[in-house]
């Protein structure tokens, strides 16, 4: 049965909001990625859920390696110079990237216990967002090999029960052939038995 058309209005139930947000917000990251996987494009996401709570995806490097991206795109098209800028911002983006890996060594050492004193919490704020991202990975290959598993086990209930049938089918055939009446001869039932009066002293 074809779905009936989503009327683009806020959703009054709460819960029903809640989880349309999840999936259609899941989905849109999903996308997101498959789409800088298959054309190489450097993608930004910023969600906001009507809580505050914020939820980002940049496919490539950071997101702030991206925004900055972005403000120098604009400025080249508000034509101002920024080659003379370009080796500092590279530069800037380098030390950026070190330092993020630097967060990112922290924080598994950290967690598995091999790391010393604490982490600021902009380092938590660094690793919790990338804890965030690896775990939205995770649950989308789990959850396309929970599919393929379930697919492949209806295709084995499919094969177990056609063969179930055809089994049963065979046994039916060869019960209704052993199932034949006693011999006769002119009409003279002549059953396998032989009379007790024999074995009578």
């Amino acid at each position: 049965m074809a779905r009936g058309k989503v009327q683009m209005k806020r959703i009054e139930n709460p819960v029903h909001r809640q989880v349309t947000f999840c999936k259609r917000r899941a989905g849109l990251l999903k996308k997101a990625k498959e789409l800088s996987i298959l054309c190489d494009a450097d993608i930004g996401v910023f969600i906001f859920s009507n809580h505050g709570k914020l939820y980002e995806l940049a496919t490539n490097g950071t997101m702030q390696g991206l925004i900055e991206k972005y403000l120098k795109s604009t400025r080249g098209a508000q034509a101002e110079p920024v080659m003379q800028t370009q080796p500092l911002d590279v530069k800037d983006e380098i030390n950026m990237l070190k330092q993020e890996i630097e967060i990112l060594q922290k924080g598994l050492r950290y967690m598995f216990g091999g790391g010393t004193g604490t982490m600021t919490l902009d380092e938590l704020l660094v690793l919790e967002k990338h804890l965030e991202l690896w775990i939205y990975n995770i649950r989308s290959t789990k959850m396309d090999i929970m599919f393929q598993e379930i697919n492949l086990l209806r295709n084995k209930e499919g094969i177990l029960t056609a063969a179930n049938k055809y089994l049963q089918d065979k046994m039916e055939e060869n019960n209704g052939i052993a199932n034949f009446g006693p011999v006769t001869t002119n009409n003279i039932e002549c059953p396998f038995a032989i009379p007790n009066e024999i074995f009578q002293f």
